[in-house]
Order: structure tokens, then C-alpha cells, then sequence
């Protein structure tokens, strides 16, 4: 019969068990005790793109994806050939997708009935005013790109505006092409195209995990060039915390969310 290790060897093995990282995995908690929640990503820069993405795919959640072709951390493009593996990845997934313009210019004005005026703020693009065929066409550019790459990807009727700003005429011409903009809930706004030095990501993460409410819609992106502490560094821990309060995540409905 084989000799009992000694007692020492045992408590030592228990306290290395203690002291290792615990998985990642979802937590085993009564299913969406304390609501639902729609986490929505924009664009963005990217910086923080892969990052964000593995801690969805270990939390095991869903996000609807707003999709502009917004220039990226590597000079690029975020809807240029570069990026469509990172695209495909997502929609295989599971992740929804909506619009968030082609050119992620902001909607400024109502220059006349069936028109809006659509201006850059990068240096040297300026500024166009559409019609309701063109600007049928800058919302539905974006999802074309996504089409090419993952045909099967969930596609929603819906668009947000870059900033949120929209127009009475641009709702009315985006709803003829058949479809509703989708905004973001007061509280829902997390806060990562903050400055840093003043927002810092404690006082981020501290703010959402103690003022989300059951049906918020959560605004972030996939990074932000201003911001120089990345907000990704604590995604994940927003994501766990939220979960150990008993939310579960879902993408928007087709109706979207008021």
C-alpha cells in the first residue's frame, strides 16, 4: 500500500489551487436574473479589436456590430481586404451587424426637403449634401462590404448615425430604405471616447458596473485613437462583472430598442 503524502504537501497543493486563475468561462448563475442587456460596438480605430473579440468568444456573448469604413491603427481602412478575416470571425460567431455609414462623415443639417448635409471632420474630405438615393447608398455601402465577405452574416435593418446626430430628414430617408436608427440608452453610454486623464478606466468601469439597468443598450468601439488608456484593457472585467450581477447579453432585435 502506497504511503499518505505528508500533510504539508497537501496544504501546499491547496493553497497553489486557490492561488491559480480562475476560468474565464461564464459564470453558472440563474439565466439573466437581473435582465437583458444589448452591447453595441462602433467602428472605431481597431487598436483594441482582437482583444475585445477572444473576451467575447470566452464570456460567451453576443454584441451587435455598427460597421463604418473608418481609417484603422495600421493606416488602413476598417472595412479594407485586411480586415475581413476579423469580420468573417465575427459573424461566424454569431454577432449582428448594422450600418453606421460608409464614410463616418456627421449628419449637420437639413439643407432642403429630401436632403441632408453630410460633413467630414477629418482634414481635407468636406462636406456633401444627399439626396435620398445617396444616401440610401452611403448606409448600405457598409454592409455590401460585409456581404462580399460573409454572405450568411446577420444583418439587421437598423443604422446609427456617427455621434448619434442625426436629422428629422435623415431618419426619414434612412426609414425609405427601410431602416430605423438605433441609438444608445443614457446610461448605456460607457464612456470610452472619454479623455483618460480624466476618465480614467477605474472610474469607467466603477460607473457602468453600479448604474446598469436591465435593457440598457451599451455603446463602445473597437478602440479609440484620442483615448490613451485603452478602454479594452478593462472590458473583460465589465463583462464578468455584469454577468456575476445576473445580466445576460443578446444582440438588438430587428426593431431595435427604444
Amino acid at each position: 500500500m502506497a504511503a499518505s503524502p505528508p500533510r504539508r504537501a497537501l496544504l501546499a497543493a491547496a493553497a497553489a489551487a486557490l492561488a491559480a486563475p480562475r476560468a474565464l468561462a461564464a459564470p453558472a448563475l440563474p439565466q439573466c436574473r437581473a435582465g437583458t442587456l444589448y452591447l453595441t460596438i462602433d467602428t472605431g480605430w481597431g487598436r483594441e479589436a482582437e482583444a475585445i473579440a477572444a473576451a467575447m468568444q470566452r464570456r460567451e456573448i453576443r454584441a451587435t456590430l455598427f460597421l463604418a469604413n473608418e481609417p484603422d491603427f495600421r493606416g488602413g481602412q476598417t472595412l479594407a481586404p485586411g480586415w475581413a478575416d476579423f469580420w468573417r470571425a465575427r459573424a461566424a460567431e454569431g454577432h449582428a451587424f448594422g450600418s453606421h455609414t460608409w464614410r463616418h462623415w456627421y449628419l449637420a443639417a437639413d439643407p432642403g426637403p429630401g436632403q441632408v448635409r453630410y460633413v467630414s471632420r477629418r482634414r481635407g474630405e468636406g462636406a456633401e449634401t444627399l439626396d435620398g438615393p445617396g444616401f440610401c447608398a452611403e448606409l448600405q455601402k457598409p454592409i455590401e462590404a460585409l456581404r462580399a465577405i460573409a454572405p450568411e452574416a446577420k444583418v439587421l435593418p437598423l443604422w446609427r448615425a456617427p455621434g448619434g446626430r442625426t436629422t428629422p430628414n435623415a431618419l426619414k430617408l434612412a426609414a425609405a430604405c427601410g431602416l430605423r436608427h438605433q441609438g444608445w440608452s443614457a446610461r448605456g453610454f460607457l464612456g470610452d471616447e472619454l479623455d483618460s486623464a480624466k476618465y480614467p478606466n477605474k472610474a469607467l468601469l466603477a460607473q457602468a458596473l453600479s448604474r446598469t439597468r436591465d435593457g440598457e443598450v451599451l455603446l463602445m468601439h473597437w478602440g479609440v485613437r484620442s483615448r490613451r488608456e485603452p478602454f479594452g484593457l478593462i472590458f473583460e472585467d465589465l463583462i464578468e462583472g455584469l454577468q456575476a450581477r445576473g445580466f445576460c447579453f443578446a444582440t438588438l432585435p430587428a426593431s431595435g430598442v427604444a
